[in-house]
């Protein structure tokens, strides 16, 4: 899926690198991994990008779409018993590519596939 978008997916958690090995050996999901998974064990990029939970010592579920000029572009942070919406995921990076591409922007049910929509303040409320 994300291939398809020429997008890089990496995986971060404060998890050691040895409880990622045991994840991806012994969990169904982590079996289907097929992303680097990094360890944040200092808590250093967790803290930086706002997800950390100092008082509890975990990192919020969050996504953070980057794109290649390194500039934040979409940031999602789930509470902890959230899980991330990977479909939502995908629709913002083909919302975003649609639009470098062609300059329309993208509402909020688009799917790839679908018309976008001018933006612009005189625009505003019209779609």
């Amino acid at each position: 899926m994300f291939k398809k978008l020429n997008t890089v997916v990496l995986g971060i958690s404060t998890d050691s690198i040895y409880s990622h090995k045991i994840f991806e050996e012994t969990s169904p999901s982590g079996q289907k991994i097929n992303f680097p998974l990094l360890s944040d064990r200092t808590q250093e990029v967790s803290r930086k990008y706002g997800v950390l939970n100092e008082k509890e010592g975990f990192a919020y579920r969050a996504a953070f779409i980057i794109d290649p000029e390194s500039t934040i572009q979409a940031f999602l942070v789930n509470p902890q018993p959230v899980g991330r919406n990977i479909d939502e995921i995908l629709r913002i990076i083909a919302g975003l590519q649609y639009h470098r591409k062609t300059g329309l922007g993208v509402h909020a049910v688009w799917e790839p596939g679908d018309q976008g929509i001018p933006t612009g303040w005189e625009y505003i409320g019209k779609y």
